[in-house]
């Protein structure tokens, strides 16, 4: 099998990131990469990946002070009223129940 029949085959499409970086740096990776048994790409690609992810998660950390935690506490232990659409949504039978 040829490399561009692998390609073909390797699953979706892949897109290029084109990065520009010193030496020190693109030695510094490749350093981190060889000790890990990984290459150029792979380090990157997970180390990318995991900042990525960690940029995420912190916008679902919040921090409040004790007053506005007790207040935040308040309204998620508060009874929900329920709407009309609510109620449609759990009168309605669900998709395996029909």
């Amino acid at each position: 099998m040829t490399m561009l029949e692998r390609r073909r085959t390797a699953g979706p499409p892949r897109e290029t990131i084109n990065l520009r970086v010193s030496a020190e740096q693109k030695a510094l990776i490749d350093r981190a990469a060889s000790r890990l048994g990984k290459t150029r790409t792979e380090f990157m690609l997970e180390s990318a990946r995991q900042a990525a992810e960690n940029a995420l998660l912190d916008e679902r950390l919040f921090l409040l002070d004790e007053a506005r935690y007790a207040a935040f506490l308040a309204c998620l232990d508060r009874p929900v009223e329920p709407s009309e659409a609510l109620r449609k949504v759990l009168a309605t039978p669900s998709p395996w129940e029909r």
